[in-house]
């Protein structure tokens, strides 16, 4: 994003060799304080991109500080014909309505961390509604995920090592769920990080610990399921 020639060489290149749409996720920018995404629409609007996706906060900025979506509004209009979605901080029904609300703009939204921390997030939007899942329902979820794996990998040890380095990976996004139904102000937002708490059953507990010897604990008993 600092060298913006090279940036539409790459676009015009890669429009030359692709049969299929080209799309572009970008940041704001690559400092904090200084917005750049906004002057880079138009000509990757020229150069034939088919959806552009804006990360409402800089590469500097990492995720330590909230998604400006104010900002991806006004990238959303400069872009006229092509469609831009918004990406940051949904990880409720509620974050997603008040997103399309505030950037009319928008042609819709990316979820990112918040598909990786409530996978059933998609689910609650198709549905308007806030879902307080239990941990056998959370717990289904992550055995369909090792079954996918061992599809896919392969149920041989090189299988299932893969399977349970990425369920690992991914447990250190899920604990970081609270349950609805111990919210005292729903929903949750992004970068909320609760105190220890005790869940409603063992296993919500369980799931709650970001002890990564607890996501060994699930990850066994997932990959026996």
């Amino acid at each position: 994003m600092r060298r913006e020639k090279v940036l539409y060489s790459v676009v015009e290149c890669m429009n030359d060799v692709l049969d299929i749409p080209l799309t572009i996720k970008m940041r704001t920018g690559v400092y904090s304080d200084k917005n750049t995404a906004h002057k880079l629409i138009s000509g990757l609007c020229d150069r034939g991109v088919s959806l552009i996706t804006v990360h409402g906060r800089s590469r500097e900025q990492r995720y330590t500080r909230s998604a400006d979506w104010n900002y991806i509004e006004t990238c959303a209009a400069l872009a006229g014909q092509t469609p831009l979605f918004g990406n940051g901080d949904i990880l409720s029904y509620q974050d997603y309505v008040e997103a399309r609300e505030n950037c009319p703009s928008i042609s819709g939204v990316m979820i990112g961390r918040g598909a990786l921390i409530k996978p059933w997030i998609f689910t609650e939007i198709k549905e308007q509604r806030i879902w307080d899942i239990s941990s056998s329902e959370r717990f289904d979820i992550m055995r369909k995920y090792v079954n996918y794996g061992l599809h896919h990998w392969g149920s041989d040890t090189k299988g299932v090592e893969n399977t349970r380095r990425f369920l690992l990976e991914w447990l250190s996004f899920l604990y970081r769920y609270i349950p609805v139904g111990l919210l005292e102000r729903p929903p949750q937002k992004v970068n909320q990080r609760p105190p220890f708490y005790r869940g409603r059953d063992d296993l919500e507990t369980l799931m709650a610990s970001p002890n990564s010897d607890d996501w060994v604990k699930i990850r066994y008993v997932s990959s026996l399921k």
